[in-house]
């Protein structure tokens, strides 16, 4: 299959796994008012996981697809590669499992452009504490449905009880990333050196463990590599490119627009948040800027001015262009070690051109 059919394949398998799995089997028995509400929730996952670049199933197909062709010589059986789609559907179910409770941690009105979804079933419950204890069920929900999803995917598969292990493992890494992300927080400002640590920690945790380092790992034990060679590859090239995406994430935040990104510009500084950016702009900051960013930051909200005079302080101070730069070192570590993967030279630029989705190209060119 093309990317392009992949894509499509991936969607249509999600919209009917989430309704599958995150429904009751007979909702008969069940009252009007019951059925209404079990309805709303069952049809906001399915809108909750619409849309997005499927980045994540996209990455375990193309490197499944490298591993088997090199090292395999192309032994592709289709039944395997189907079982290896609906894995990497499961990815992107927890994906959205995740994001639904971010945007209740974060208090997010949008997500994708639309309404996140706690913010609709408040809709649906004409009631912000009910939209709210419906978004934190239906993230559990989405997020059990991925499990079962993985378990029922992985059985044809080689290494299947290694494949659950991982899938399950990284969960588990999410969440702890999820709690270091709001332990930042207590993080003092006069200290970017802890500040910058702290965050590529949480980076490592909440983002590169289910965006790029779990896909590697999962297509590498799907087709067939030894759990100790599949999970050294996948951190090595995993990790240093997941944590070049959030960077490159927190960048577009400040610098993207809204039509593009499907959230306010600035949301990290509304929301406070403690970022490598926000480390390179404290590091590079004077005296005065340090006092402004420290009373913008340490209050209980920001206005819209806030927001701009500290997108004004990253580009003014060199911020932007020192998270740049680490992108840049991020993503050549990276290639790096996706060549020692001993793929043929046409599957390692495959890998390598999807890979390159997670960063933009302007930051990585010379």
């Amino acid at each position: 299959m093309s990317a392009e059919q992949d894509l499509h394949h991936i969607e249509s398998q999600i919209a009917r796994l989430v309704r599958e799995y995150c429904g009751i089997p007979n909702m008969d028995y069940l009252g009007p008012s019951l059925t209404t509400v079990m309805q709303g929730i069952i049809d906001q996952a399915a809108a909750s996981s619409e849309g997005g670049k499927r980045l994540r199933a996209l990455l375990t197909l193309a490197a499944y697809d490298c591993v088997m062709r090199s090292l395999h010589s192309g032994d592709m059986r289709p039944a395997n590669r189907e079982a290896v789609v609906t894995l990497a559907c499961a990815l992107e179910v927890f994906q959205t499992a995740a994001l639904v409770h971010d945007d209740i941690i974060d208090e997010s009105d949008l997500r994708r452009g639309k309404p996140s979804a706690h913010r609709a079933l408040a809709g649906l419950m004409h009631s912000d504490v009910d939209g709210n204890g419906l978004g934190i069920m239906l993230g559990d929900l989405l997020a059990t449905a991925s499990i079962r999803i993985a378990h029922d995917a992985t059985r044809p598969l080689p290494h299947a009880q290694e494949l659950l292990d991982v899938f399950v493992d990284t969960q588990h890494d999410v969440e702890i990333g999820q709690v270091l992300d709001v332990a930042t927080a207590t993080i003092p400002l006069n200290d970017p050196a802890a500040l910058a640590k702290a965050s590529l920690d949480v980076f490592r945790w909440k983002t590169a463990s289910y965006t790029t380092i779990a896909p590697l790992h999962l297509a590498f034990l799907a087709a067939g590599m030894a759990p100790r060679e599949a999970k050294a590859h996948a951190l090595a090239i995993g990790e240093p490119l997941g944590v070049a995406f959030q960077l490159a994430d927190d960048l577009l935040d400040v610098t993207g627009s809204s039509k593009n990104t499907g959230k306010p510009i600035g949301g990290d500084i509304k929301e406070g948040k403690r970022t490598v950016l926000l480390a390179d702009l404290i590091n590079r900051a004077d005296e005065e800027q340090r006092t402004d960013i420290t009373a913008i930051f340490c209050a209980p909200t920001r206005s819209d001015e806030d927001v701009d005079h500290i997108i004004d302080l990253y580009q003014r101070t060199g911020a932007l262009d020192a998270s740049r730069d680490r992108i840049r070192q991020l993503w050549n570590e990276s290639c790096a070690a996706l060549g020692t993967l001993g793929l043929q030279p046409y599957d390692e630029a495959a890998l390598r051109a999807m890979c390159a989705h997670f960063v933009p190209s302007s930051l990585v060119s010379e």
